[in-house]
This record gives C-alpha cells, sequence and structure tokens, in this order.
C-alpha cells in the first residue's frame, strides 16, 4: 500500500529531510513532558521503597523498548505516513486502521495536546501572571491558546521550522533535566519526612510511568519523512527510548539521594524542593520554566506528528477526504494541523483548567497498542514477501511480554476508574457507524 501521496492527483507528497537527530528529537522531545515533574512522588507511592522507584521507572523503560522494537519493525516494512494506521488496515482491514485514526482524531491527540498545553500554562502563570489576583483560569487559558495557537503556525510554515523548533526545545530540555540532577546531588540532604498516604496501587503507579514514556511510537507516524528509513528509524526509536530511560532513572537517583525517599512521595513539587534546597529564592522560577519549555516540546511533538495520522485517514477514507492532501506550498498537511489545532484550542476553552486525562485515554490507547503489536504476529504471517529491514530483537518474547502489559494496564485502567474508562472506549466504538456509513475514497490502490 502506498503512500497517500503517491496518487497522481495529490499535489504534493511528503519528502525525506528529518535526520537521524532531527527524529531522535521527536521522540525524546514527545515523551518527556510535564510528567516526570508532576508523576514522579505519585508513582514513588505506589513502589513502596527506595528501590521500588528505581525497579518500576527501569521496567517502565524497558518496557517500552520492547513495545518500540515491535514499532521498529512495522515502520521500517512500511516505512509511510500515519503509524498504526497504516500497520493496523493492513493487518485487520480499513475499518480497524479507521477506528485509530478517528479515536485521535477526535479524542486522543487533541486531549493530549490540550493537556501538554495546560501544564505549560500552569508553571507559565508562576513566571509572568498578567491577572494578578484573579482566579487564574483566564490566564491559563491565554497561555494554552497561545502555545497551541503558535506552535500551529510554525509546523504550517514548513516542515524545517517545525523540526528546528522541535530540536532545540528538546536539547534545552534535556540539558535542564542534566542541571537538575547535578544541583540534586550537590544539595544537601534533607530529613525524611513521615506520614505519607500510600493511596495508589502498584498497577496504578505502572500506568503513570507508561504514560510519563509515552511518546516512542511517534517516530512511526513520520516514517515517510525520515531520511534513509531502513535504518534511522530503528536507531531513533532505541536510541530515543534509551535515552529518556537513562535520564528518568539518573533524575529519580537524584531525588532519593536529595529528599529520601519519604521526602519523594511526600512531595507536591519534587523538582522545586530539590533544587530550593540549593537555590531557595530562584529555584522555584527556574523549575516553571524548565518545565514550561518541557510542555512546549511535548505540544510541539505531539502537533507535528498527530497531523500526519489525520493526513493519512483522510488519504483513505472519504469522510475525512480534506485533511488527506499535502499542501503544495507549505510541504505540510495543512488542513489536518489547522483542524488539529481548533480541535486543542476548543477543548482547552471547554475544559478551562489543566485536565489530567491519562486514565481517561488509557483503556483506549493500550488496545489500539495491543492491537499494533499483534500485528507484527499478523503481518508476518500475512504479507511474508514484504521487505523487513529490521525483524524484531528477542522475537516473538519481547513483543509478547508488551502485548501482556498492555492487557494488564487496560484492565488497570478498567477496574481502578470503569466510567471514565469505558467513556473512553465508547467514544472509540462511535467510529464504527461512521465508518460504515462511508466508504473508501476510490481509485486508491491497494498494494
Amino acid at each position: 500500500m502506498p503512500q497517500p501521496a503517491d496518487r497522481p492527483d495529490t499535489p504534493a507528497a511528503p519528502k525525506r529531510q528529518l535526520t537521524l537527530f532531527d527524529s531522535t528529537c521527536i521522540i525524546v522531545g514527545i515523551i518527556i513532558g510535564a510528567g516526570i515533574y508532576q508523576m514522579a512522588p505519585t508513582i514513588a507511592q505506589g513502589a513502596v521503597c527506595w528501590w521500588g522507584v528505581l525497579l518500576i521507572w527501569a521496567v517502565g523503560g524497558v518496557l517500552s523498548l520492547f513495545g518500540a522494537l515491535g514499532y521498529a519493525e512495522l515502520a521500517s516494512a512500511y516505512p509511510q505516513q500515519g503509524g498504526d494506521y497504516v500497520y493496523l488496515s493492513r493487518a485487520y482491514g480499513p475499518w480497524a486502521g479507521f477506528l485509530f485514526g478517528w479515536i485521535q482524531l477526535a479524542v486522543v491527540r487533541p486531549g493530549d495536546i490540550a493537556v501538554m498545553a495546560f501544564a505549560f500554562a500552569t508553571y507559565a502563570q508562576v513566571i509572568f501572571d498578567p491577572f494578578p489576583g484573579s482566579s487564574g483560569l483566564p490566564t491559563q487559558q491565554i497561555y494554552a491558546c497561545g502555545a497551541v495557537g503558535i506552535l500551529t503556525a510554525i509546523n504550517v510554515l514548513g516542515v524545517r521550522e517545525g523540526k528546528w523548533t522541535q530540536n532545540l526545545l528538546t536539547v534545552v530540555k534535556a540539558l535542564g533535566l542534566l542541571a537538575i540532577i547535578a544541583v540534586a546531588v550537590i544539595a544537601p540532604r534533607t530529613a525524611a519526612s513521615t506520614g505519607v498516604s500510600y493511596e495508589f496501587p502498584l498497577s496504578v503507579a505502572l500506568i503513570l510511568v507508561m504514560f510519563t514514556f509515552g511518546g516512542w511510537n511517534e517516530m512511526a507516524y513520520v516514517a515517510a519523512e525520515v531520511n534513509n528509513p531502513r535504518r534511522n528509524i530503528v536507531r531513533a526509536l532505541v536510541l530515543g527510548t534509551s535515552a529518556v530511560t537513562v535520564l528518568y532513572l539518573m533524575l529519580n537517583a537524584a531525588f532519593l539521594y536529595t529528599l529520601g525517599y519519604d521526602g519523594l512521595a511526600a512531595s507536591e513539587a519534587v523538582a522545586t524542593d530539590a533544587v530550593s534546597t540549593v537555590f531557595p529564592k530562584m529555584g522555584g522560577r527556574l523549575i516553571s520554566l524548565l518545565v514550561c519549555i518541557s510542555a512546549l516540546g511535548a505540544v510541539n511533538g505531539l502537533i507535528f506528528t498527530g497531523a500526519r495520522i489525520s493526513y493519512a485517514v483522510g488519504a483513505d477514507h472519504r469522510v475525512f477526504q480534506g485533511l488527506g492532501r499535502w499542501d503544495q506550498r507549505t510541504g505540510t498537511p495543512l488542513r489536518a494541523l489547522l483542524l488539529q489545532g481548533v480541535l486543542a484550542v476548543g477543548l482547552i476553552v471547554l475544559l478551562g483548567s489543566f485536565v489530567t486525562a491519562i486514565l481517561y485515554t488509557a483503556a483506549a490507547v493500550y488496545l489500539f497498542y495491543l492491537a499494533t503489536s499483534l500485528a507484527v504476529f499478523v503481518l508476518r504471517r500475512k504479507e511474508p514477501r514484504v521487505d523487513r529491514p529490521y525483524r524484531v530483537t528477542g522475537y516473538p518474547i519481547t513483543t509478547l511480554v508488551f502485548c501482556c502489559v498492555c492487557v494488564f494496564l487496560i484492565y488497570g485502567a478498567v477496574t481502578y476508574k470503569p466510567m471514565i474508562a469505558v467513556a473512553s472506549l465508547g467514544i472509540a466504538a462511535l467510529g464504527m457507524p461512521l465508518y460504515w456509513k462511508t466508504r473508501q475514497v476510490p481509485d486508491r490502490p491497494t498494494d
């Protein structure tokens, strides 16, 4: 199945202009958002002890790498825009790809962008509040909408502008993490806190860890724009996931060294607490600036990759046909970018404040992770003659382990917050009637 833009009536097509460094920055930039700063204490509570903290973060990194290996095989074998959409369509039929594209377009992607934009707004308000004394609601909405609007505009200008923005934000946030680690190590150790309430079970802690590692699969969505995809897709997935794992382990080890386990588990602003021991007056603002940069890097990466999913779905399905065009002038999926930005801004206006949508999206997201990972097995049997420049290391064990983890996380999300999980799955199911009432765009080659 060729790229959507390979059709003769399509005015422009994606160009291979993302280097290995660009690709790795996309992965690292999306993974490292605001989650590591906000969720480290909660995850520590579920881990129960200091060595459990390091273990659960290490396990999260290894499991994410197992999942990334499966995506690496699929992305190098089918280096087309759309990622999961392409693999699910080929493995199970067009309906599966449509459902994935539907839930990404309608809920998951604009929701993720809105959440990260609110994270940016929350910390940007600490640095400068144009409406002091107010409830903070207008300020957060203005900051969040502004971030989405500006970054969408940058990505509309062209792929080069989008990737340079991503590279800069990723490098700065990585250096910021290393700076926090260095400060935490030299900081005086504080007395251990007591009376921590361990209210989160291990399953929820693992869901939060895996969410914090979320983003390693984003490389698959821009596969058609990667230089030398046979090699660089695999390299970027492995390098990006491994680099984030090392950074997360170092950061949590630094927190444990400075604050102790109880201090980490009880902290409400763990990075600020660690840095303030050395910079008591400036610590809060420094951390707020770093979180802002981290959140912006995640927002930009989500905008960059998310529009490629809508573009791929629009090229195949008439109901979204307007999104399946690559703009000749800008060299970007212009309409998909604009619609995605409008949906994200709409959610920001409607929600009105920072909303954590992890458990809301977890069941649906990991259901598709599971289906895509199983597609490795299905497509090896269904399309054995397709050239696979990379085959999963440790196959089938590594892929099966990740599939089992997906089942466990789906179960954990449903049992912990059943109504929220069922709601997200229900919205995904609404895509089926929409699919039945439409048909694929005619004259689209299937092979």
